[in-house]
Parts: structure tokens; sequence; C-alpha cells
């Protein structure tokens, strides 16, 4: 029996349309899929201990042989409302701000906003397993997915990152896309292109399988959340990583 492709994704409502036929689909007897936070995923790939991962697209630099693999990939066009940076004072008040410690991307996303986009300098902290509590006074925080999802109607001031990159650069942003870490059978890569789309044909179904209530999933995976890697989420893309070599 040939060896199981070792494929990594996030475990974040935004994948669920992409993993469903990863794990519903024909594909399920050639992978062994594993779901983890997004910098989780880069140390795995960068050990050699997956073969194909959602990867947060900041960390592509530091992948040996990094190349994307796959037409799908996580971005947005306007506001994806699961990345914000949450505030109790407007952003030229804010003297700090709490980090969310899952995702790299956001976190050179803000830096990139805060410097070029937004020009203040506030102190950035890493945050704690609690630091969401932290979020008051002229203290701000990142979240990232689920968690800013449902923090959304709690803070009067709630600036969305794929936004804020759209209003300064006109561009998509991409926040993951699948990339290999080695060269893949190409013929396998077909079957997982297809096995990505197949949750879009049963989007109905996930989301009344998920049940969520802190927001509409309709919405989120049919508006806030662009799953296809054109012409011009590569643009968005090579723009990041240039700006990143800048502000490293």
């Amino acid at each position: 029996m040939d060896q199981k492709i070792r494929v990594g994704a996030v475990s974040y409502l935004n994948t669920k349309p992409l993993i469903y036929g990863l794990q519903n689909g024909p594909l399920t007897e050639k992978i062994e899929l594993q779901l983890d936070y997004p910098s989780n995923l880069t140390s795995l790939l960068q050990k050699d201990l997956l073969d194909i991962a959602l990867l947060p697209v900041a960390a592509i630099p530091i992948i040996h042989n990094a190349q994307i693999v796959s037409n799908y990939c996580i971005a947005s066009d306007h506001k994806v409302a699961s990345v914000c940076l949450f505030s109790q004072v407007p952003i030229d008040e804010i003297q700090e701000i709490f980090l969310d410690y899952q995702s790299k991307t956001s976190i050179m996303l803000l830096r990139i906003l805060l410097k070029e986009y937004w020009q203040i300098r506030p102190s950035l902290l890493e945050g704690g397993a609690d630091y969401i509590s932290q979020i008051k006074d002229k203290s701000a925080g990142l979240i990232i997915g689920d968690r800013a999802l449902e923090k959304l109607e709690q803070f009067p001031f709630v600036y969305d990152l794929a936004e804020a990159w759209n209003e300064y650069t006109k561009l998509p942003f991409v926040f993951a896309a699948w990339v290999a870490n080695k060269k893949i059978n190409p013929t396998f890569l077909e079957e997982f292109n297809i096995a990505n789309s197949i949750g879009f044909q049963r989007m109905d179904e996930i989301i009344s399988n998920l049940a969520y209530p802190h927001f509409d999933l309709s919405k989120y995976y049919r508006n806030n959340i662009s799953y296809s890697m054109d012409e011009e989420k590569t643009k968005g893309l090579t723009l990041f990583l240039k700006m990143i070599e800048r502000i490293n």
C-alpha cells in the first residue's frame, strides 16, 4: 500500500468547507489529517512531520522548498470578521496591544497596518491564555478565529484587519494556503483539489451541522471568506510577503 500523505489544517470554523471533503470524500484512505493551531502546523511542516499544510502565509518563507499546491485558500476580499483588533477606545488612543498567540500571519499583518496604514506605534505584548480579559482602557487585543466571531458585539471599537488591508492596498488578503514542503504526485494533487471543492457543494449541510449561535455562518462562508486562489489574491499575497521582508 502507498504511504499516506500527511495533511495538516487548522481547526477553526473557516476551514470547515475545505476539510469536509478530506474527512468525508474518497481521499480519506490516502491521507492522514491532523488538525492544530496555525503556529503548530508551521512547526510540523518545518520538521517534515507533515507533507501538506493549510499554512499561515507568513510562514511560507521559512519552509524549505515551499510550494502552494491547491487552487483553494483562506482569504478575504473585504471584511473577514474573524481577524480583528478589539478596543475600548479609538485606534489613535490605543497604547498597547495584546497579541493572539495562535497565528504569526495575523500578527505580521497587524504590524504592517500599524506602521503603514494607521501610522501609530503602540506597544505590542504577547497575550497569555487569558489576555482577552486584559482588553480594557487603552489596552487593545488582536483576536483571531472563532473567538473573534464571538466577541464582535462586545467591544465598541472593532478593526477588521482584512478590511484595513483592502483599504490600504486595494487587494484581497490571503491568510492561509495549502503548502507542501516537497514534490507531491500531480495525480494526488488533482484529487486533493477535488476533495477541497466537495464542501462547497454541501455548504447548507455543514452550516446546519455546526449550529453556531454567535455569527451567521452562511454570511461568513459566502461573503466574509473567499476560498479561491485567483490572480488578485496572488498579487495580495506577493505584496504581503514583500512587506514582511521590509518590516522584519
